[in-house]
Formats: C-alpha cells, sequence, structure tokens
C-alpha cells in the first residue's frame, strides 16, 4: 500500500482502464453476436442503451443516497468492479436472449457507476491541485478502457467471442484489488458531513458548476453515440477499399484510443490556457466534424478514416476539463454526489442521442452524425456564458 501510495495517480488511471474495459465489453464482440445470435445492428444499440441506462440509475442512486460520500471511495470502487465482473461474465450465459442480456448489461452499467465518478473522486483526493491534468489521464484511460474491448478483440479473433469479455472481466478484478490497496488520498474528508440526500444538488445553484455542468451535458450528447457508430463508420469505409473486414475491431479500437493522448494533451494544456479555453476548443473541433463528415461521405475512405482519427482525438478531450471545472466549485464534503448528479444527468442524455443514430444507421449512414451537433453547439453557448459572467466579475472586481 505504502508503494501504491507513492504514485496513486498512476494506479488509479490504471485502475480505471481495467475497471472501464466492463462499458463496451459487447461492442467488441458485435460482429460475432450478429452471427451467433442473430442480433442487428438496433439490438447492439439496446445492449449499450441498457449499459448508459443502468450507469444512469447509479448514479442517482449514489448521488441521492449520498453514498458516494457516505462510504469509503476505495471500498465502493472495489466492490462495484468485483461485481461488473461477475455479471459481464455471465452475460456469456445469455447471450442467446436479448432481454436477459439486455438486463445483465444494465447490472453492468450500474456497477460502472461505482467506478466513473468515484475514480474522479480518488484523484481529486490523491492531487487536488493539479485536478485538470491529473483528471485528463483519469478520463484518458476511461477511453482507453472502453476501447479496449475492439483490442482485446482483435487479439482473440482466432479464439470464441466469450474471451474477450472473460478477459475484462479479470481486467475489472485488478482494478479492484488495485484501488483496495491504494485506499483513499488525505485530501478530502472520507465521509460526507450530515446533511439531507439531496445535498450534493445544491452545487447547481453554483454558476461557475453550473456552466461546466451544462457543457458537459452537450459534450455526452456527441460522444457515446459517436463511440457507437464507430465500428460502423469504420465498416463503412473498409467496404469501400474492398478490404478485408478483420480489420474493424483494430480501426475501431485505434479511433476510440487516440482519446487517450487528447485527454492527456488536453490536461497539460490546461495548466497554461485553463480548463475552460480548452473544453471549448475541443468541443468545437468535435462539433465541426459532426457538421462536415456526412458532406464529405463520398471522399476517399483513407481522408474520412483519417478525419475519424481526429474526432477520436477531440470527442473526449473536453469531458477531464468540464469534470476539474465542476470539482473547483462543488461542495468538498459532498464532491462525489454532485459529480455523480453530473454524471448521471449528462449519460441520460445519451440514450437517446445512441438510439437515434443507431436505428436510423441502416437508412440514413452517415448522415446520422448531424444528429450529434446539437449536443456541441450548445455546449459552447454554455461555455460562452461562463466566460462573459467571468469576464463581467473581473470587470467588477
Amino acid at each position: 500500500m505504502l508503494r501504491l501510495a507513492r504514485f496513486p495517480l498512476v494506479t488509479i488511471v490504471i485502475a480505471q482502464f481495467f475497471g472501464t474495459s466492463l462499458w463496451f465489453s459487447v461492442n467488441g464482440v458485435g460482429e460475432a453476436l450478429k452471427r451467433a445470435a442473430g442480433f442487428t445492428d438496433g439490438d447492439l444499440g439496446l445492449l449499450t442503451i441498457a449499459v448508459q441506462a443502468g450507469f444512469i440509475s447509479g448514479t442517482i442512486a449514489i448521488a441521492v443516497t449520498g453514498l458516494a460520500d457516505r462510504v469509503r471511495a476505495s471500498h465502493l470502487f472495489a466492490g462495484a468492479a468485483l461485481t461488473g465482473a461477475l455479471v459481464n461474465g455471465a452475460f456469456i450465459l445469455t447471450a442467446h436472449q436479448l432481454a436477459l442480456g439486455a438486463l445483465l448489461r444494465f447490472l453492468t452499467g450500474l456497477c460502472l457507476a461505482g467506478i466513473y465518478p468515484l475514480g474522479m473522486k480518488l484523484v481529486v483526493s490523491w492531487t487536488p491541485r493539479q485536478a485538470g491534468a491529473a483528471l485528463g489521464w483519469l478520463v484518458g484511460m476511461l477511453t482507453l478502457g472502453t476501447a479496449s474491448p475492439h483490442l482485446l478483440r482483435g487479439l482473440t479473433l482466432a479464439l470464441p467471442w466469450q474471451w474477450p469479455l472473460l478477459l475484462a472481466s479479470l481486467l475489472a478484478v485488478a482494478a479492484a484489488t488495485l484501488i483496495l490497496m491504494l485506499g483513499v488520498g488525505p485530501h478530502l474528508p472520507e465521509k460526507a458531513s450530515a446533511g439531507t440526500p439531496w445535498a450534493g444538488a445544491r452545487a447547481f445553484r453554483q454558476r461557475p458548476f453550473r456552466a461546466a455542468a451544462l457543457g458537459y451535458f452537450g459534450h455526452s450528447w456527441e460522444l457515446y453515440a459517436f463511440w457507437a457508430l464507430v465500428p460502423l463508420l469504420v465498416t463503412r469505409e473498409l467496404e469501400r477499399l474492398d478490404a478485408s473486414l478483420a480489420g474493424v475491431a483494430w480501426l475501431s479500437f485505434a479511433v476510440m484510443a487516440l482519446g487517450t493522448p487528447g485527454c492527456i494533451l488536453a490536461g497539460r494544456a490546461s495548466r497554461h490556457y485553463g480548463s475552460a479555453a480548452v473544453a471549448r476548443a475541443a468541443l468545437a473541433t468535435s462539433g465541426t466534424l459532426c457538421l462536415v463528415y456526412p458532406l464529405l461521405g463520398s471522399a476517399p475512405p483513407s481522408v474520412l478514416i483519417a478525419l475519424l482519427g481526429v474526432w477520436g482525438v477531440s470527442v473526449i478531450a473536453d469531458s477531464a476539463q468540464f469534470s476539474a471545472l465542476a470539482s473547483q466549485s462543488a461542495p468538498p464534503d459532498r464532491l462525489g454526489a454532485a459529480l455523480a448528479g453530473m454524471n448521471a444527468i449528462g449519460f441520460a442524455l445519451t440514450i437517446p442521442a445512441i438510439a437515434l443514430v443507431t436505428t436510423q444507421w441502416a437508412e440514413h449512414g452517415p448522415a446520422v452524425l448531424w444528429w450529434l451537433l446539437p449536443g456541441p453547439v450548445l455546449g459552447l453557448l454554455a461555455m460562452g456564458s461562463r466566460h462573459r459572467q467571468s469576464g463581467s466579475d473581473r470587470d467588477k472586481a
């Protein structure tokens, strides 16, 4: 434990990477499930939505009950990771039953609610003065974790589709072990002070927190719907190249994993330019791609694949900066509940976005990306309002 405490951020981000491998574990074997269970793109979209719904329910529960601040963060993280590993493995036994499989994916999302927000709280508890950069690493590992099922599938193409899911569960067990050994940092109260279960909601009364949250909500509308579409977008371009579809897993992983250096670079940039400026730049970049990518649908496949890489970098780079901005203005003793509540609302917005793009893909193709554009636009408007308010406050000072 003492050795891990010397490198707390490294330990937390590795655990975050391992734990969040559960998130898209089924998407990584989506093509195999289509063949084995007769699933459609819409069915895979339903399984993705089930995870999101579970995550939303879990974050609402820990925010409303105050569980995120009343239970030791390392214990809650580890318990959620271990339970998630079991539920994820159980999907293998029920994969041919869509309804039961969707229920298990819902439970997986429920467990992820104890991993992602609590990971953010653990980071702040160890490195509060470098929240923007540290959370950049954390969200970078979240990105790598959500992309990892495509990597695991690429590494096990010669093996049955069940193997990537089992490997993801083993990674989640390793995540729980690391966090239990590390424990909670010294810079935050381990338990919340007395108050009502809804006390975390008072963070939304703070204008800076509210602006950061609104920006995060716009980002959320785009992010997971884009990630859900990545294998479909990659498949389209490989088919246009008459290339083997065996490369779908590797290219999908690459596009999503590029978000990891995007988050890390955004974290470094935040030290010089501030989290708000970095978040606006990333959101503007991904929003521009929402607009122009469908217009370039007949461009050479290599060009569109390159644009997907740029999109992969920018689409997640703002996430940690929104969380850093929110953590700066949330009540310290309710930080876990405030971040969990913000996550809950943000992920609730991912459900209609995912449903829209996955159900309309077969008919409209890349044009469905225009459904994602309102998210970045509204997020930028919210952050613009925050910038104007900050300028007004400085003028008054």
